[in-house]
């Protein structure tokens, strides 16, 4: 099942979810809206091999860093 983020139009909070297939509505986690809107979320793909990636926002591709260097900081 897929993750989604969402973001309330009453309070502003942002949670993700795990939803099926065939989830039609959600509700906010902190104030119980059913008025939430679906976020457009980067993710993450992985070759095979033994190639490094590099990410177009400038990350290591390794760690999930959002910088080269910080892999040290988040361990």
């Amino acid at each position: 099942m897929p993750i989604y983020e969402y973001r309330c139009l009453e309070c502003g909070a942002t949670f993700e979810k795990i939803v099926s297939l065939s989830t039609n509505s959600m509700d906010c986690e902190k104030c119980s809206s059913s008025r939430v809107e679906k976020l457009f979320s980067a993710f993450a793909v992985q070759a095979g091999g033994s190639e490094t990636f590099e990410s177009p926002s400038g990350g290591c591709g390794t760690c999930g860093a959002p910088r080269p260097g910080m892999c040290r900081e988040m361990n």
